[in-house]
């Protein structure tokens, strides 16, 4: 049968038409597509500012199913359930992200740096670690330096915490002399639990070199002094504290006036005591020069100066003890208005974090409600 040429005539116009038609459609499937998606993307924006966290979360799978290519939807999507502390679907997101070869390797970086962090908040603490080497030699080294030194002291693996802080303070990011002696004092602590004095010491003795401004090493070692029956020696590392660190001496004031007495230096004490107590007047002084001091007279001299620098419950307290008023109380009436002063005092002696607030009877290095160093001032709430 032959072709009759004149169906050209029809074929290549129907033909030329299918596809202009075809190509038509997927444009507006393509404009569609990339329609529903970004108005996906918003929506989901707007909820999220608008605290709707539930319904922000089915607008963003809603735009990543739209556009499941776009990383940009699965990093807020990602980072939208962490924020929920729903660690499990936020690692997934990420994890997808990492393993896509499609990726640039900046964006890939950025991936690996979201996955550590979900590992870090769930607590999954051998992954963070993981995830958090492997951006050494990246864009995000620093950050995952700064979060493997939180890893660390939250695990309490001081040897490590001590590792990364050098490394930061090599490059460049600051100071880290305070930190790493409160890891090398941690280390010491560890050391005597053990029964190893002698490596305690030596881990005390560095921190010092490290940081000759850190008070907690001297305290450290006058204690360890004191219990090995070496008060000569707790007294002078005591004085050395007060020589580098003069507030801080609060801390051990009464500690230091009982290591000069049982060393036989109670005179050179008292003049110690007594010229600093002129200098920085405070509670935890004048109790130690009433370790010192037999001079009643001169006890309640003092006394009234404290509550002329810092009038505190505690200082009125002992102030009414000594006084001629107590005098003309019975015992009953005494002991009921000491009771009511102990009582109204007792919250007022607690040490409180100047960082997040928190109080505490006991004096901490390291604040137990913000984690952060140093930042208890060695006086009662009373005092500041």
């Amino acid at each position: 049968m032959e072709f009759d040429l004149k169906w050209l005539l029809f074929i290549v116009p129907a033909a030329f038409f299918l596809g202009w038609l075809g190509s038509k459609l997927d444009t507006r499937q393509w404009k569609r597509e990339q329609r529903d998606a970004p108005k996906a993307y918003f929506k989901g924006l707007n909820l999220l500012l608008n605290e709707q966290q539930d319904k922000a979360i089915d607008a963003f799978i809603e735009a990543v199913q739209a556009d499941p290519d776009t990383s940009e939807l699965h990093f807020a999507l990602g980072n939208l359930f962490r924020r929920r502390g729903e660690y499990e679907r936020a690692v997934r997101v990420h994890q997808h992200l990492v393993s896509r070869g499609d990726l640039p390797a900046t964006e890939r970086d950025r991936a690996q740096h979201a996955l550590a962090q979900d590992f870090f908040k769930a607590g999954i603490f051998d992954r963070a670690e993981e995830a958090f080497s492997a951006l050494m030699g990246t864009a995000f080294e620093h950050e995952a330096r700064q979060a493997l030194l939180s890893l660390y002291e939250r695990s309490r693996d001081w040897r490590k915490a001590a590792d990364v802080a050098r490394e930061l303070e090599k490059s460049g990011s600051g100071s880290y002399a305070g930190r790493i002696a409160h890891y090398l004092c941690e280390l010491a602590l560890e050391a005597q639990a053990r029964q190893q004095d002698a490596e305690g010491l030596a881990l005390l003795q560095e921190a010092r070199a490290v940081s000759p401004q850190s008070a907690r090493a001297y305290v450290q070692i006058g204690r360890m002094q004191a219990r090995q029956g070496k008060p000569a020696d707790a007294a002078a590392t005591f004085v050395e504290l007060l020589t580098q660190n003069p507030e801080s001496f609060q801390l051990v004031a009464g500690e230091y006036a009982q290591a000069a007495k049982a060393a036989g230096q109670s005179a050179q004490a008292l003049g110690l005591l007594s010229a600093h107590f002129e200098r920085h007047s405070g509670m935890a002084l004048l109790l130690a020069l009433a370790e010192l001091e037999p001079d009643s007279g001169l006890q309640r001299q003092r006394l009234v100066r404290l509550l002329r620098d810092h009038p505190t419950l505690t200082a009125a307290r002992l102030l009414i003890k000594q006084s001629e008023v107590k005098a003309q109380l019975s015992d009953d009436e005494a002991g009921l208005i000491s009771s009511a002063l102990d009582r109204v005092a007792r919250p007022l002696t607690r040490y409180r974090c100047a960082a997040c607030g928190f109080e505490a009877t006991h004096y901490f290095w390291q604040c137990p409600g913000c984690l952060n160093w140093d930042t208890y001032p060695p006086r009662h709430v009373e005092e500041l």
